[in-house]
């Protein structure tokens, strides 16, 4: 059984008696470990028809480019697949959901969704409610505990929400029931707009094309299993001790993956917790509290994407200090180029650039240089946000925005008053050098420049 609290009706229309039960997969593009999907499948075997899943692909979805959609058309191939051999076809529908969702919902008796915390992911999910004439369900899938369930406000640090997310936990943290089918829909006649060859697909979209794919990043749920099965194997043992060294490679690099739903963060935590690693629980804190602290932030926090979302002593610290003279200051055109003074922040960028993911540490501290070269603290947010959605894999997400507000002092406390930064967190050189070989970093970064 899916948790009560997964499940909210987003409209007050009535289950009809048509073809099948529609699976609108939008944010979590994956096969398996969906409540969304088990939901779905739930309610057409009680009534005894097929599910037919749709995505809806939009050639302009905020921020992203080419190697955002290379990515997740990778990933799409694959849970297509996948759902065929559950009987469910995968209908890959061109254009907003807020058109092709309810039109496709004409011949259905419901429709059934997953969560999503954008701004234009509400949207869409409220516009399609009303503009359906039958039930539309949305099933909490891609955050272990359901953000409402853990808290029923923003919170401002990791120390308020922990405890409410951990007394959630035995709950929550339980295996899904994967159910099979008792209809297939593979035989349907629906329209659909082929993938099967990428390349191919990438070219009739009308995308913007400034950054290529990522030669280091293969979309699809069963390269985020293997990454994870390495980290486990390989990594977790080090990982609270190593992780904040670029030159270890000791992160699981499943951010991506979780961006676009092709894993499940359930899964990942079931599969970690079967350990008894030392690494288990600090690597357990990222992935649930910090996670889904950053989805608590975009759910009770419209402006989530706005300078002015900061906590208010962030702002004031920010905007008192706002005129403090810089040592250097630099374009948005130049910090995209690599092209200030500081070998270690050109080569995160760069590392950001060419592969798609930024070591978490090295944004860190590639977020806070950007405030600290920019000519006033709001351009510098923005230019900071631009980037990170732009080359990451994992930017226009809830840890991305967070992620980026941080640096900026959300969700940290008040420190040292200095110049520019105020009461916000500093980083330096120094302390990279302290932290591991920040010069190996620079070299290893230029070795992959010369290698494309």
């Amino acid at each position: 059984m899916i948790q009560a609290e997964r499940i909210l009706e987003l409209n007050d229309r009535p289950v009809r008696d048509r073809g099948f039960v529609l699976y609108w997969m939008q944010a979590a593009q994956r096969a398996q470990w969906n409540h969304a999907l088990e939901y779905a499948i739930q309610q057409a075997n009680e009534r005894g028809k097929p599910v037919v899943a749709a995505f809806s692909l939009t050639d302009d979805f905020p921020e992203a480019n080419l190697r955002h959609y290379a990515f997740m058309l990778e990933g799409l191939k694959e849970t297509q697949a996948a759902l065929a051999k559950r009987g469910i076809q995968l209908v890959i529908l061109r254009g907003s959901p807020e058109q092709t969702i309810p039109k496709l919902a004409k011949d259905a008796d419901a429709v059934v969704t997953d969560d999503g915390y954008l701004r234009i992911q509400v949207q869409w999910r409220r516009h399609v409610a009303e503009r359906c004439d039958c039930q539309v369900t949305e099933v909490t899938t891609n955050v272990i505990v359901p953000v409402e369930t853990a808290s029923e406000k923003e919170n401002f640090s990791a120390g308020t929400l922990r405890p409410r997310i951990h007394k959630q936990l035995d709950r929550f943290l339980v295996p899904i029931k994967h159910t099979k089918p008792k209809c297939s829909s593979l035989d349907l006649e629906i329209t659909s707009f082929e993938i099967s060859d990428i390349k191919a697909a990438l070219k009739k979209l009308k995308v913007d094309r400034s950054v290529k794919p990522s030669p280091f990043y293969t979309g699809g749920t069963s390269q985020a299993k293997k990454r994870l099965k390495q980290f486990i194997k390989d990594k977790l043992d080090d990982y609270n001790t190593k992780r904040n060294d670029p030159m270890q490679d000791c992160q699981s690099n499943l951010s991506p993956y979780l961006h676009f739903g092709q894993i499940s963060p359930l899964y990942i935590a079931l599969e970690i917790l079967k350990t008894d690693s030392p690494g288990k629980d600090g690597f357990l804190e990222e992935l649930i509290v910090r996670r889904e602290l950053s989805h608590n932030f975009l759910y009770y926090n419209s402006r989530y994407d706005d300078y002015d979302a900061l906590p208010p002593w962030a702002l004031r610290t920010l905007n008192f200090h706002a005129k403090d003279k810089r040592e250097y200051i630099y374009t948005q055109a130049q910090f995209e180029n690599a092209q200030t003074h500081d070998p270690y922040w050109n080569a995160a960028q760069m590392e950001m650039v060419i592969t798609g993911k930024m070591h978490n540490y090295m944004r860190m501290y590639w977020g806070k240089k950007i405030l600290e070269w920019t000519k006033n603290p709001k351009t510098a947010f923005k230019i900071a946000l631009y980037l990170n959605n732009k080359y990451e894999l994992d930017g226009r997400d809830p840890n991305a925005f967070a992620g980026v507000a941080w640096c900026f002092g959300k969700h940290d406390r008040a420190w040292g008053q200095r110049p520019v930064f105020g009461k916000v967190r500093y980083m330096n050189a120094g302390g990279l050098k302290r932290k591991f070989n920040a010069d190996e970093y620079v070299k290893k970064i230029d070795d992959l420049k010369r290698n494309l």
